[in-house]
C-alpha cells in the first residue's frame, strides 16, 4: 500500500478528537471527510477504516506503544506506525517512522493477545460485568463478533421503489449490492463507497440501517390504519421503517425530548415520502399524559449502554463508565413505566435496546411486569439478536400485549 501524507495527517486529526477530546467517532469522521473535496472513494475508505481500526484496537496498542491517554501527536504517530506494522504494509519513509521498533511491536501484540481483554480491546469493567451477565463462552463470543467492523447495509423504502429497482439503479452507480436471506428488503454493500451521494439515497429509495435494526419494528406488528406512536424516535431510522410498514396509512407519532433530532426526521421523511408521520417534542409528563390510551402500538426504542453495536460505534466503549450505566438503567424503567400508559386496551408494546446486556433487557422486563403499571400486560415474545450468530448489530425486543 503506498501512504499519502494529507490522509494520513487527517487520521492524526481524528485520532485526537476521538481520543483526547472524547468527540463521537462517527460525527469526526463524517466532518473529516467533508475537508478536501479532491478526495475519492478510496481515499475516503482509508481515513475511515484506519481511524475504526484504530479506536476499535485502542487498548491493545496503546499498551503496545506504551503510552496513555491524553495522547501527545508523537504519540498518535506511533499508533499509526503500529497500525502499519500489524496490517503488514510497508512503512513509508518518514521522519515519523525512522526508529519504528518492528520486531518488538510484532512480539508485544503476540505476547498481549494472550490476554483476552487486550486481544479484543475491551475495558476490565465491561469485561468483567459481560462474563457474570452472559457467563464467559457467549461473551467471549460476542465481544470478538462485536470487534470486527460492521457491514453497510441498507433498507429500501418500500413506499418508493422495488427491491429489484433498487439493486439496478446502484449497479448504473457503480455500487454493487446483494440480498439478505431472511431479511426482506434488506442489502448489503460490497464495497464501501459514498452511498449518500447517490441518485437512489437522494430520491429515498433507501435508508443505511443494519440488518438486525431493521427487524424492530416488524416486531411492533403494525397495520395499514393504526396510530403508532414512536416514544424515542430519534433521527427517525425506525418510524420510517414503521411508516413504510404502515403504507404511510394511519398515523405515527414520533415523539423525543430533543427538537434538533426531530428536525432531522422531518427532513428524513420527506425524503422518504412518508407523509403520516408527526412529529412531536416531549416536554414533560404532560406530553404523555395527552396520549393516555390513545395508541394501538407503541415502540420504545429506548436509550441504552450500545454495548450491542460496537461493531459501528467502537468508542462506545471507551465513553461509557459505569455510573453511566446505572442511570440508563433507571431511564429504561421510567420510561416503561410512563410511556406504557398511552397504549389503549388490547394493542402491543414493543420495548427495546441495542444492549446485550440481560440487565437492561430480560431483567427490564421482569421490573416492569412486577410493578403497578404492568399488572395489565403480558410479555408475549421476546428474543435477543447476538452478533457471533449473523454478523449483525446486538438487539433485544420484546412484546407486550395490554389485556384490560
Amino acid at each position: 500500500m503506498r501512504f499519502h501524507r494529507n490522509l494520513v495527517l487527517a487520521c492524526i486529526e481524528a485520532l485526537h478528537l476521538i481520543i483526547n477530546q472524547s468527540k463521537y467517532a462517527d460525527k469526526v469522521i463524517e466532518s473529516v471527510l467533508k475537508k478536501d473535496k479532491r478526495w475519492g472513494a478510496r481515499d475516503r475508505a482509508f481515513i475511515a477504516q484506519t481511524v475504526y481500526d484504530i479506536v476499535r484496537n485502542q487498548r491493545m496498542y496503546l499498551h503496545i506503544a506504551g503510552v496513555k491517554t491524553p495522547l501527545h501527536t508523537t504519540e498518535i504517530w506511533r499508533l499509526i506506525s503500529i497500525w502499519i506494522v500489524l496490517n503488514n504494509f510497508e512503512l513509508p519513509e518518514w521522519k515519523e517512522f525512522e526508529k519504528t521498533p518492528v520486531r518488538r511491536i510484532r512480539g508485544r501484540y503476540y505476547e498481549s493477545s494472550k490476554s483476552f481483554v487486550y486481544k479484543e480491546s475491551i475495558p476490565d469493567w465491561i469485561d468483567q460485568l459481560g462474563r457474570a451477565q452472559l457467563g464467559p463462552k457467549l461473551w467471549e463470543k460476542e465481544v470478538h463478533a462485536l470487534n470486527q467492523p460492521a457491514e453497510v447495509v441498507l433498507r429500501l423504502n418500500t413506499l418508493k421503489h422495488t427491491e429489484k429497482e433498487l439493486i439496478n439503479d446502484l449497479e448504473k452507480d457503480g455500487i454493487l449490492t446483494e440480498r439478505i436471506p431472511a431479511y426482506p428488503g434488506a442489502l448489503i454493500a460490497k464495497e464501501r463507497s459514498n452511498l449518500f451521494k447517490t441518485n437512489a439515497f437522494k430520491n429515498g429509495y433507501f435508508e443505511i440501517q443494519d440488518a438486525n435494526s431493521q427487524l424492530v419494528a416488524p416486531f411492533l406488528d403494525v397495520q395499514k390504519g393504526h396510530r403508532v406512536i414512536d416514544c424515542c424516535a430519534g433521527a427517525g431510522g425506525k418510524s420510517l421503517h414503521l411508516a413504510a410498514l404502515m403504507q404511510n396509512k394511519g398515523q405515527l407519532i414520533a415523539m423525543d425530548i430533543f427538537l434538533y433530532k426531530l428536525n432531522e426526521l422531518k427532513k428524513r421523511a420527506k425524503r422518504a415520502g412518508a407523509f403520516n408521520i408527526e412529529t412531536r417534542l416531549i416536554e414533560g409528563k404532560k406530553s404523555i399524559k395527552k396520549l393516555k390510551h390513545s395508541a394501538d402500538r407503541v415502540l420504545i426504542d429506548a436509550p441504552c449502554s450500545g454495548l450491542g453495536v460496537l461493531k459501528r460505534n467502537p468508542d462506545a466503549k471507551w465513553k461509557l463508565q459505569p455510573e453511566h450505566l446505572n442511570k440508563l438503567k433507571e431511564t429504561q424503567r421510567q420510561l416503561l413505566q410512563e410511556y406504557s400508559a398511552m397504549l389503549k386496551p388490547g394493542g402491543k408494546l414493543v420495548y427495546a435496546t441495542c444492549s446485550i446486556l440481560p440487565q437492561e433487557n430480560e431483567g427490564q422486563v421482569e421490573t416492569f411486569l412486577k410493578s403497578p403499571a404492568g399488572e395489565s400486560f403480558i410479555c408475549t415474545q421476546h428474543k435477543t439478536l447476538y452478533a457471533h450468530k449473523n454478523g449483525y448489530d446486538g438487539f433485544f425486543m420484546a412484546q407486550f400485549e395490554h389485556q384490560s
